[in-house]
């Protein structure tokens, strides 16, 4: 697949792309959940229409749960979306933390961040930012965030848990993060490992349920939950772009399963002395 900065550039171009294009000209060529599927970058989405503070510009259908609405956002929070996008979660966040809280994005891709800087403006909040950077390297000060989201975003990072302990640094004592991503049980077929289509469509690059739950509790969050999970499905058109007919089933007959999980984990509490064993 490459070096990490080749994987990262290339998943820059994709999301560039896409930036670019509405969320109904991505349906019409075939990324909507309905007809074909012959991109996969949003066969995941789930529908945030119901929630408040959706936005539909903002909204590209890239997710592949809905992390926000299981977040524990209280009024007043900081809330940090990492992977922001077009500023779906962001709004989203803003109606749950209101107009005395603060919400910021990350998002490394320039064409995400001009985009969600217009809706932004076009919905006249002014407690929500975006800023250029990396999740490996967050561009935050340490203990700020109350609450951490990310949406389908995490599993593109090649520094796993880098990007979480990035995480725990942003995060004040005591706070904590609902994200949503895609896991594995099982392994892919290689043709399907090794597709740059299928790393940035979150497939590919999707590591082991148990592995990426272990790197969570290495970062050291406490009281990991599972929120939600769910299977899903590739489609044989999607399929047949990387496997034969015969390859397509043998993996329809394998074991592996490809999920959407929302995680939540906290932040430890800063200990209230030295050496008295509170925390």
């Amino acid at each position: 697949m490459g070096t990490n900065e080749e994987i990262k550039e290339m998943v820059k171009q994709k999301y560039a792309g896409i930036a670019l294009q509405e969320k109904d000209t991505n349906a019409s060529s075939c990324c909507g959940a309905g007809g074909c599927s012959t991109e996969v970058y949003n066969i995941m989405s789930e529908e945030y229409d119901a929630l408040e503070g959706y936005a539909k510009d903002a909204d590209l259908g890239l997710g592949c749960g809905l992390p926000t609405n299981f977040a524990r956002i209280k009024k007043g929070d900081t809330v940090v979306d990492l992977g922001s996008g077009a500023g779906n979660d962001c709004f989203i966040a803003r109606a749950e933390t209101g107009a005395g809280g603060r919400v910021i994005g990350i998002d490394f891709t320039e064409a995400m961040i001009e985009k969600a800087k217009r809706n932004a403006s076009e919905l006249g909040y002014q407690n929500v930012e975006f800023r250029q950077g990396d999740i490996e390297q967050i561009p935050m000060t340490a203990n700020t965030a109350d609450v951490v989201v990310s949406n389908c975003v995490m599993n593109l990072v090649p520094d796993k848990p880098k990007a979480f302990a990035e995480v725990a640094r942003i995060l004040k004592p005591g706070g904590h993060f609902s994200i949503s991503d895609i896991v594995l049980i099982g392994e892919l077929p290689e043709k399907i490992k090794s597709a740059a289509e299928m790393y940035a469509g979150c497939v590919a690059s999707a590591i082991q349920k148990v592995d990426y739950l272990n790197i969570i509790k290495e970062a050291g969050f406490k009281n990991i939950a599972l929120q939600k999970e769910k299977v899903i499905t590739v489609p044989d058109d999607i399929l047949k772009n990387y496997l034969n007919e015969a390859e397509i089933e043998q993996y329809k007959n394998s074991e592996t399963q490809i999920y959407s999980i929302t995680v939540y984990a906290e932040k430890g509490a800063a200990c209230c002395a030295p050496n008295t064993g509170c925390c």
